[in-house]
Order: structure tokens, then C-alpha cells, then sequence
């Protein structure tokens, strides 16, 4: 109920959340909103109506119209709702998980072990994130798989950091003391105790960080180390209109088709995400519920 009272007076989050809702919606009637063909190996295999270079505009067949290669964008865009998902849920929850535990571990012992922990932390974050990602992408290979490795591998030390400081804040408090008092084991505190105190930080981390790394998975994709060639990738239709978005001489707009769909897919998914975030922020934030 204060969840929903604090929408009803933000407008702004509101729209994030039923944004967000909308692409949920998406991916789950993709089938229905997008059928697969018989002939797909997969359901992430664009259909494509031939192998003409130039892209072809929205008809009956082809609502968002083609790209070069006769890809259907209609297509790309329903069913990489679930690639983008996929992506920026399974990237962020593990590095979340992973992040959490390094944190939590090294706040609550300390010492030598904290002070070796925190050096790896740093030397992966003195490592440019989108760089590291794409060499490891390159290296690995195409496919959202390898992009799903890269992103997650350079991914998970912010929310080592956040849930550390944390947790060295809430150590030293009495209610901890007493619960060690009492008897309560080392993993019993940091399970029972500590994480439920420390961890709304970084879940909204969490949450804005998941349009983050669809943005990111979509740049790969456009410099051609992402998903494979015809998989369903918001970012990799950008790239099929590469060559396309000036148009041509006298008609500059004329294929804006192949940039327009794709490009408002992402910055859509990365907005609600980002106003989801937020709102998350200011619901758990006390200095934000007491404005």
C-alpha cells in the first residue's frame, strides 16, 4: 500500500513502473504478438523475406518494415524484449550475488582477508568496463552467451564495495553485538542480521544498473562483437541501419524505419528501468520518505 501511494504521487515512477510492465507483457505474449516459423531453428532467428541489401518500409508483411538483409524488424524488436531481459536480469543478478558475497565477507571479517579482497576489487575496476567486456567478448567468440559471461566477470564489483560499506557500518551496531552475545554463528549474523539491513542499496544499484547492461550488450551487438548475425538484439538491428541512417540524397528520413524502432526499444527498456530505480531509491531511502 505505501508502494502504491507513493506511485499515485509520482507520476514520473509511475509511468517507469507501467513502462516496464508494458515490456514484461511483451515478453511473455511474444509467441502470440510474434510466431516463430516452422522452419526457425530458433525462436531468437529473424525471419527474413530474402536477401535484398536495401532495407524496405513498413508494410502489411513487415509492420516495422526490413532491414538490409530483409530482416523483420517487427520481429527483432518483440522477441529481443526477452534477449534484453535475459541479458540485463541474468547479468545483474549474478554479479549481485557474486558482489554480495566478496562484500560481505570481506566487511565482516576484516583484516588481511578484507584488505586482500578489496585489491581485487581494484584491479578490476582499473580495467575500462565496456574495453575489458568486448575483448573478452571477441576472444570468446559471437553469442549472447559469451556477452552474458564478459558483462558479468567486469560487472560485479560495485555492489562489492556498496554492501561492504554496509556492513561496516551495521557490524559495530548493538543489536549485532547482542546477537553474537547470544551465540549466533558467523554465518547466522551475516544471513539473518546483517544483509537484510544492508542490502536495499544495493538492489537499487541493481535496478538501475539492469538498463545499464542492455545498453551495454546492445553496443557490442552494433560493433559487431554481440550476438550472432539474425538473432533477435536491439542492438544488432542499430547496426543493420548502419549504413542507412543518413537515407539519401533530397530524403534523409527514408529509412528512419531501421534506426527508429530498435533505437526506441532501448531507450524505452533503459528508461523504465531507470525511473523504477529511482523510485525504488526514494521508497527505501528514510531521508527521502521524510520529505
Amino acid at each position: 500500500m505505501k508502494a502504491l501511494r507513493y506511485l499515485l504521487k509520482n507520476p514520473v515512477s509511475l509511468f517507469g513502473v507501467l513502462l516496464l510492465l508494458a515490456f514484461v507483457l511483451i515478453a511473455i505474449f511474444a509467441p502470440l504478438l510474434a510466431p516463430p516459423q516452422e522452419f526457425q531453428m530458433s525462436v531468437y532467428d529473424t525471419p527474413r523475406a530474402g536477401f535484398l541489401a536495401t532495407p524496405q518500409p513498413p508494410s502489411a508483411e513487415a509492420i516495422f518494415g526490413t532491414t538490409e538483409g530483409q530482416y523483420d524488424i517487427y520481429y527483432g524488436v518483440i522477441w529481443g524484449t526477452r534477449t534484453a531481459f535475459k541479458i540485463g536480469l541474468g547479468v545483474v543478478s549474478i554479479s549481485l550475488l557474486i558482489g554480495t558475497i566478496i562484500g560481505a565477507v570481506a566487511a565482516f571479517y576484516g583484516g588481511l582477508l578484507d584488505e586482500f579482497l578489496m585489491r581485487v576489487v581494484d584491479v578490476f575496476m582499473a580495467v575500462p568496463f565496456f574495453i575489458a567486456a568486448m575483448m573478452l567478448v571477441a576472444l570468446m567468440g559471437k553469442g549472447v552467451i559469451p556477452v552474458f559471461i564478459a558483462l558479468t566477470t567486469f560487472g560485479w564489483m560495485p555492489y562489492a564495495r556498496v554492501i561492504r560499506s554496509e556492513i561496516l557500518r551495521l557490524r559495530e551496531m548493538d543489536y549485532i553485538h547482542a546477537a553474537r552475545a547470544y551465540g549466533a554463528s558467523d554465518i547466522r549474523l551475516i544471513v539473518l542480521h546483517i544483509l537484510p539491513n544492508a542490502i536495499f542499496p544495493v538492489l537499487v544499484l541493481a535496478t538501475m544498473a539492469t538498463g545499464s547492461m542492455v545498453l551495454t550488450a546492445s553496443a557490442l551487438s552494433f560493433l559487431g562483437v554481440g550476438a550472432e548475425e539474425g538473432y533477435a538484439d536491439w542492438g544488432q538491428f542499430i547496426a543493420y541501419s548502419r549504413n542507412w541512417i543518413i537515407g539519401q540524397s533530397g530524403n534523409p528520413f527514408q529509412y528512419w524505419y531501421t534506426l527508429a524502432f530498435p533505437g526506441a526499444a532501448i531507450f524505452l527498456f533503459v528508461l523504465s528501468w531507470n525511473l523504477v530505480g529511482d523510485a525504488l531509491r526514494d521508497m527505501l531511502d528514510p531521508r527521502h520518505q521524510a520529505h
